[in-house]
């Protein structure tokens, strides 16, 4: 399956209703997509939620193209890759996604028969009751670190290849260009070479 027929086959759930599941799990990257996979296999129902607007967390959103070298059972795998292979193991249990969401608040929550549920609540309104939370945040929501210059913003989001980026997603689009990377990270070394 494709990766844009994958992306389309998620039920993403609009942002502001309120929810009920078995399990609510904080981060759509590889372990929360991998925790789906293991409470599929006792019939748990799970609710993702994160801040990106895909699935795949780190992987996807930092450096999907790069290969990746410490995956179980995979010599080598890039993140786009690994993600649309998570999401194909976990087709099956029917996980329900909240993406561009980010969780705000947990509470506790005592159910009349004396049982304990837990309440998420997202930036947009939305709230999840569950009996767990799985929280597979990873490093935390990416932000990027924009530098301070005036009028930056208008030279983001043109396209593929121009003006400012601060993640690569598609190599081939930067091929043949001058480039600046700012950063000291193990990311911006990766990508001058």
């Amino acid at each position: 399956m494709s990766h844009a027929d994958l992306i389309a086959s998620l039920e993403v759930l609009e942002a502001g209703q309120s929810w009920t599941t078995d399990v609510i799990i904080i981060g759509a990257g590889p372990v929360g997509l991998f925790s789906v996979f293991e409470l599929g296999l006792l019939d748990i129902k799970a609710h993702l939620v994160d801040i990106l607007d895909k699935p795949g967390g780190q992987c996807a959103e930092l450096y999907p193209e790069k290969p990746i070298y410490d995956i179980p059972a995979w010599p080598i795998i890039n993140g786009s890759d690994l993600t649309d292979r998570l999401l194909e193991q976990i087709a099956p249990f029917g996980a329900k996604y909240h993406f561009n969401e980010m969780a705000v608040a947990i509470e506790k929550v005592e159910q009349e028969d004396g049982t304990i549920k837990w309440k998420l609540t997202t930036d947009q309104g939305t709230t999840i009751e569950a009996r767990c939370i799985i929280i597979a945040a990873g490093g935390g929501s990416f932000q990027p670190k924009k530098p301070p210059i005036p009028g930056i913003d208008g030279f983001e989001n043109l396209g593929a290849g121009k003006g400012v980026h601060y993640a690569v997603r598609k190599m081939e689009a930067f091929r043949g260009k001058r480039i600046v990377i700012s950063g000291g990270g193990d990311s911006a070394l990766d990508w001058t070479v």
